[in-house]
C-alpha cells in the first residue's frame, strides 16, 4: 500500500455557519462540489452525526474513479469533525474550522493508503501525480463552495417590535 498525507487549507470570506452547514451536508456534495459523482447514506449516527458511515464515489482530472466509506467518528459543531475511510482509499480525514474577523479558516488533513492494485504498483513514479490530482479535487471544492454561499440569501438580522417598549 501507498501512503499519502495532505493538508489543503481554504480562507473563506464567510461566517463559520454556512460553511459547516454545507460540509456537514455530505449527500448534497454532488450539487456543487464537481467530481463528486455520489454520497449514499449506509447508517445514520447520533444527534451530531457520530457512526454515520456513507459511501462516496469520486471522480478527477484523471481518469479514474475512487469508491471508499467514511465513518463519521467525532464531531465539535462549528469546530471540527473526523472521520475513518474503509475502501479503495483508508485512513482518517479532519476537518477543522475556525473563525477570524469574519473569514473562516477550514482545514483539511487527509491520511489515507491506497488499496488498489494499479495504484500502489504506480505510486514511486505517480506520486506526485496522484498529489496533484488531489490539490485539483479540492480545489474543485472550494470553488463549488464559493458559488454555494454566493448563491445563497443573506443572512437576516430578525427583530421584534412590541408596543409599549
Amino acid at each position: 500500500m501507498a501512503d499519502y498525507a495532505f493538508t489543503t487549507l481554504w480562507q473563506i470570506p464567510a461566517p463559520v455557519a454556512p460553511i459547516w452547514t454545507a460540509i456537514t451536508e455530505v449527500e448534497r456534495w454532488p450539487q456543487w462540489w464537481r467530481g463528486v459523482e455520489a454520497v449514499v447514506p449506509l447508517r445514520a449516527g447520533d444527534a451530531h452525526g457520530v457512526g454515520a458511515v456513507y459511501r462516496y464515489t469520486w471522480k478527477s482530472r484523471l481518469p479514474y474513479r475512487l469508491i471508499f466509506e467514511m465513518e463519521t467518528t467525532r464531531v465539535e459543531p462549528l469546530r471540527r469533525i473526523e472521520g475513518r475511510a474503509h475502501g479503495e482509499l483508508e485512513g482518517t480525514g479532519c476537518w477543522t474550522f475556525d473563525e477570524v474577523e469574519g473569514i473562516t479558516i477550514v482545514r483539511y488533513d487527509w491520511q489515507v493508503v491506497t488499496t488498489k492494485a494499479w495504484m500502489n504498483l504506480l505510486a514511486p513514479l505517480a506520486r506526485p501525480l496522484f498529489a496533484w490530482n488531489h490539490d485539483v479535487v479540492m480545489a474543485w471544492g472550494l470553488a463549488g463552495l464559493l458559488r454555494l454561499l454566493a448563491a445563497a440569501p443573506p443572512e437576516q438580522k430578525v427583530s421584534s417590535f412590541r408596543p409599549g417598549e
